[in-house]
C-alpha cells in the first residue's frame, strides 16, 4: 500500500482475487491505526492548560507514535516482498542434479526466514504501540480517553494478526534453532501484550464511567 492510496483501494486489492496484500499487511494497518490514534490522543492533549503536566511526556509519545506509524505503513509493503520472494522461490525449477535440488531448497529457505523475520518486526512494532496506548490512556485528554482504548485494540489486533504470519512461516523453516528462537520471542511479545491491553482497556472503561 502506498501513502498515497486511498483506504478504498487498498480494501479493493485486500478483497481481490490476487494474494498481496494479504493478511499481513493487515496486520500492519491495524498497528499503524493504533499508532495514529496515540497521536490523535497526544495531539488533542498537548497545549491543553490543564494538561500542562504530562506535555513534555506527551511530546515524546507523539513522537515515538509518529514513528512506529510510518515503520507499519513501510511494513506493508515489506509483506508484500517477503510473500513474492516466497512464491518466487518455490517456483523455481525443480533441478536434476543434487546441486540444483540443494540451490532451491537453500532459497525456499532463506526467503521462509524472511518471511518470518517480516511479520515477527510488525509485531515488534505493534507491540510497542500497546504501550503507548497505556501512556495516553493514564495521562491523554479524557475526552477522547475512549481513542486511546481503540489505539490498544487496534494494536493488539495487528500483534496477533501478525503472529499468525510468523508461525506460518516458522512451521517450514528446516534451520529449527532459528524458528524456535523467532516463535519463543513472540511468545514473549503476545504474552505481556495480553496482560497490557486487558488492563488499558480496563482502565479505558473506568473513566469512561
Amino acid at each position: 500500500m502506498a501513502e498515497t492510496q486511498s483506504i478504498g483501494a487498498f480494501l479493493d486489492d485486500l478483497a481481490s482475487e490476487r494474494s498481496t496484500p494479504g493478511g499481513g499487511g493487515a496486520a500492519a494497518i491495524s498497528g499503524a491505526m493504533g499508532a495514529a490514534l496515540v497521536s490523535m490522543v497526544c495531539n488533542l492533549t498537548i497545549g491543553k492548560p490543564k494538561y500542562v503536566e504530562v506535555e513534555a511526556e506527551l511530546k515524546e509519545v507523539l513522537a515515538e507514535s509518529e514513528r512506529l506509524r510510518a515503520e507499519l505503513t513501510t511494513a506493508i509493503g515489506d509483506d508484500v516482498k517477503a510473500f513474492d520472494a516466497v512464491m518466487g522461490a518455490y517456483g523455481l525449477p525443480k533441478g536434476e542434479t543434487d546441486d540444483e535440488k540443494a540451490a532451491r531448497t537453500a532459497k525456499i529457505q532463506a526467503a521462509l526466514k524472511e518471511a518470518t523475520d517480516v511479520p515477527l518486526e510488525c509485531a515488534r512494532l505493534c507491540a510497542e504501540v500497546v504501550k503507548l496506548s497505556k501512556v495516553v490512556a493514564h495521562k491523554g485528554n479524557l475526552n477522547v480517553v475512549s481513542d486511546a482504548g481503540v489505539a490498544v485494540q487496534s494494536a493488539y489486533a495487528g500483534l496477533m494478526s501478525a503472529a499468525l504470519n510468523v508461525r506460518v512461516n516458522a512451521k517450514s523453516i528446516k534451520d529449527r534453532d532459528f524458528a524456535e528462537e523467532r516463535l519463543a520471542e513472540l511468545e514473549e511479545l503476545l504474552s505481556e501484550a495480553r496482560s497490557e491491553t486487558k488492563l488499558i482497556y480496563g482502565v479505558v472503561k473506568d473513566k469512561l464511567g
